[in-house]
């Protein structure tokens, strides 16, 4: 069964930057597209971009500053974020679907695991 860590949030700068890990501790992610998404102090939750399991990758319109990738060798998937700003401020969650990025990756209504995910905090 897959279940999902992330790791590497923290407090950050304006402008600094953060990589993000997503760790399956059980079954290997291989056959998984690997999302993430990220959700602010009252606010909905809001994808942020999808991996899929043959690495095609796409992102949300509003996130141009942030990087995915997967390593399927480790079990991991990585969100990079760069230029941090305050709205940054969330914490940003993983999960899976089957193999593909569907057309509603974005609502997430296809995932079926998720961690518990990691703060980023972004002030000065």
């Amino acid at each position: 069964q897959v279940q999902l860590v992330e790791s590497g949030g923290g407090l950050v700068q304006p402008g600094g930057s953060l990589t993000l890990t997503c760790t399956s501790s059980g079954s290997t992610l291989k056959n998984w597209a690997i999302g993430w998404f990220r959700q602010g102090p009252g606010k909905r939750r809001e994808a942020i971009s999808c991996i899929s399991a043959s690495g095609d990758i796409v992102y949300a319109d509003s996130v141009g500053r942030f990087t995915i990738s997967r390593d399927d060798d480790n079990n991991k998937a990585y969100l990079k974020m760069n230029n941090l700003r305050p709205e940054d401020t969330a914490n940003y969650i993983c999960g899976t679907e089957w193999r593909d990025c569907g057309d509603a990756w974005k609502t997430g209504s296809e995932y079926e695991h998720w961690g518990r995910g990691t703060q980023v905090s972004v002030s000065s």
